[in-house]
């Protein structure tokens, strides 16, 4: 199959696929939803959306067999942005519903929040920028995202988070690694500061922004 100019948005049945379509759309991109592994391993970048629990998202991608397809584009290099479960479902295990595996692409373990505090985490927080890289292009420092989630990432390797959220607990809010940027929060729901991350995603898509900055620059 032909390499296309379009962003594939992998449709594992997700629930939020039409509000991550909508954003591209807005952010000037041209993309399309499948859950075909050729067109998404031939596509220049790739978005993995999600809402819902962690055994629902990694039955839905082993059914589709799309789970060697997610490390295929990752190993190739290709720009590649998870959204929310997109995240989460990166890293090695879920403690959501009992202990589940996901995709290992990163170590690290996703937990919830404290009891006490109000969960799900849901509404605008401040995402504070704590390394530079080019998907905060044009961003402020500590804009406000849009939050649904009752679990967060503990990572195994606290060089790629280059965001973070205060809830009871700082936490990752945005994760990135060679070519690979993923949001806790979600860019479709966060207004122009959303919008803005999903420009500067076809942006590095296109080349004309780099994948990436070393991990060990932070900012000052």
């Amino acid at each position: 199959m032909m390499r296309t100019d379009a962003i594939a948005i992998v449709d594992y049945g997700a629930g939020n696929l039409r509000s991550v379509v909508h954003a591209v759309a807005h952010a000037g991109l041209q993309a399309v939803v499948t859950d075909d592994p050729a067109v998404i391993r031939n596509a220049p970048g790739v978005i993995l959306p999600g809402v819902g629990a962690a055994a629902d998202t990694m039955a839905n991608l082993r059914s589709r067999d799309l789970v060697g397809v997610v490390h295929d584009v990752i190993a190739a290099s290709t720009p590649f942005l998870g959204v929310c479960m997109g995240m989460q479902a990166l890293f090695t295990v879920s403690e959501e519903g009992g202990r589940h595996g996901c995709l290992d692409a990163f170590p690290g373990t996703v937990r919830r929040f404290s009891p006490g505090l109000s969960i799900p985490h849901m509404g605008w927080n401040r995402v504070h920028q704590v390394r530079p890289h080019p998907i905060w292009d044009g961003i402020d420092d500590g804009a406000h995202f849009y939050f649904v989630h009752s679990y967060f990432v503990d990572p195994g390797d606290e060089t790629i988070v280059i965001g973070a959220t205060d809830y009871g607990v700082r936490f990752p809010a945005v994760i990135a690694r060679g070519s690979v940027v993923a949001t806790q929060c979600h860019p479709e729901k966060s207004a122009a500061p959303g919008l803005r991350l999903y420009a500067n995603f076809g942006r590095i898509v296109r080349g004309t922004l780099p994948s990436g900055v070393p991990a060990s620059e932070e900012v000052a």
